[in-house]
């Protein structure tokens, strides 16, 4: 080894001796709160008390005895005026500085005051239960629904009967005969008070509840029975057995101005989205459609704007998500059991699930992430799904056959089910509403018209 080397490694010796004591050394020069200096703040000092401290104060503390009674009243009066129960007569620094709020006082007092949500209740059994007699048990076919007015329409082989839900009257609306009958959907209109009725002839009904007064019939649009209704503002979409989809204007005396032509067997479900630019249809030849109202054509055949072919049994079970636009749920019946998710802008399914049983209908709750679905054998329940996780929330049974027609209150939270085994029966499923809500008064137009155009 060389003597550079030994040199080198001496001094490294050496440095590593000394590193421990100069880092300490360094950290106290560079520290502010660690000087081997103190310096009194003299911005944070009591000069008069530091006098008395000095001189009378601690004389009189250390030889009472020798203290006058004036000197000592006097002692007193000093003491209560610059306390005497501080002990220190230099001051090094200021009074702490105050607390940092990390958060802004309104985010704390928010998640103090906010009381925290708790979990929902969710009852496994119905609230009321009415009997049903003679529904139709057909899985092609929609024969309940539930108006803005809260009024409650449920057709029962050729008859269309009101239940209001604000007293739990019962009323009859019609009854068609045999040569129409029996009636294969019911729809209210948007304003809660006109009625559409499709019928097993192929014809259309629409009636005031208000008034127990037939308005007009659709005519000439199907061949065979209109089994789905949707309203889309005064344009009432009808589906038939023919596999036709018609927009009829039910402001006019032609009522037909557009016809979709896409399903080769019974269309069994219609939905139109909140902004009532697209309209979601199913059928039994398993195929789901998306229309757009951009590209309606009054002189021929509509396209559709995305043609999906994902399901493998019929597609009656549809429903548009209420907090995303373009969010599109649908269910497939007995052969296929699956739920099934879309993007209606690009036609791309999102999300399949197994249910594991025909799905009969789908609703959103429209206060939470969740879904409702209706179902067949086996245990023809209601589950309730949280979404998008789809979690089982809940089962409800008590059906005994299929629930083939699920319909939703106004505020949301109640859901009546219409089953085969010819029971109707209210769920508390989504809740209780935050606040009641005023029923919205019936609005005659776009219906002003239609007794001029009988």
């Amino acid at each position: 080894m060389d003597a550079g080397s030994v040199n080198s490694s001496s001094s490294m010796s050496k440095t590593q001796s000394r590193c421990p004591l100069q880092e300490q050394f360094l950290q106290r020069k560079t520290s502010r709160e660690n000087l081997d200096r103190f310096i009194p703040n003299r911005s944070a000092m009591d000069f008069d008390y530091a006098h008395y401290m000095l001189t009378e104060g601690r004389k009189g503390k250390e030889n009472p005895v020798s203290s006058s009674p004036s000197r000592e009243a006097y002692r007193k009066h000093l003491a209560e005026t610059f306390n005497m129960n501080r002990g220190r007569i230099l001051a090094f620094k200021n009074k702490p500085p105050a607390p940092v709020e990390i958060f802004p006082r309104e985010f704390s007092s928010v998640s103090q005051d906010k009381p925290v949500k708790s979990r929902r209740h969710i009852p496994q059994s119905s609230e009321r239960t009415l009997d049903a007699p003679d529904l139709v048990d057909d899985y092609y076919l929609n024969l309940l629904d539930w108006g803005s007015c809260n009024v409650l329409a449920i057709a029962l082989a050729n008859t269309v009967y009101l239940w209001d839900a604000t007293d739990g009257s019962t009323s009859e609306l019609v009854t068609v005969d045999d040569e129409s009958g029996p009636v294969t959907s019911v729809s209210w209109a948007p304003d809660g008070r006109h009625i559409a009725i499709g019928l097993n002839n192929s014809e259309v009904q629409l009636w005031d509840s208000a008034s127990n007064r037939q308005l007009r019939t659709l005519k000439g649009g199907h061949r065979l029975r209109v089994g789905s209704l949707a309203w889309n503002n005064h344009m009432l979409t009808t589906g038939g057995m023919d596999g036709r989809i018609i927009n009829n204007d039910v402001r006019v005396r032609s009522h037909i101005v557009e016809t979709y032509r896409g399903h080769e067997q019974e269309v069994c479900g219609l939905k139109w989205s909140a902004s009532g630019q697209q309209l979601a249809s199913g059928g039994n030849d398993n195929l789901l459609h998306i229309w757009d109202r951009s590209m309606a054509s009054s002189n021929s055949a509509t396209q559709w704007l995305h043609r999906l072919e994902d399901h493998t049994s019929a597609v009656k079970a549809l429903a548009w998500c209420p907090f995303q636009s373009n969010l599109l749920a649908s269910g497939g019946g007995g052969g296929d059991r699956s739920i099934k998710f879309w993007n209606t802008h690009t036609g791309a399914c999102l999300n399949s699930v197994d249910t594991g049983s025909q799905v009969c209908a789908l609703l959103w709750n429209k206060n939470e992430r969740e879904l409702l679905s209706s179902h067949g054998f086996t245990q023809n329940q209601l589950t309730l799904w949280k979404y998008p996780s789809m979690v089982k929330m809940a089962e409800l049974t008590g059906h005994t056959s299929r629930v083939l027609y699920l319909a939703q209150s106004p505020d949301g939270c109640t859901v009546a089910s219409a089953a085969g085994d010819e029971t109707l029966r209210f769920w508390n499923v989504f809740g209780v509403p935050e606040a009641a809500k005023p029923a919205p008064k019936a609005n005659p137009e776009p219906f002003a018209h239609l007794n001029r155009i009988r």
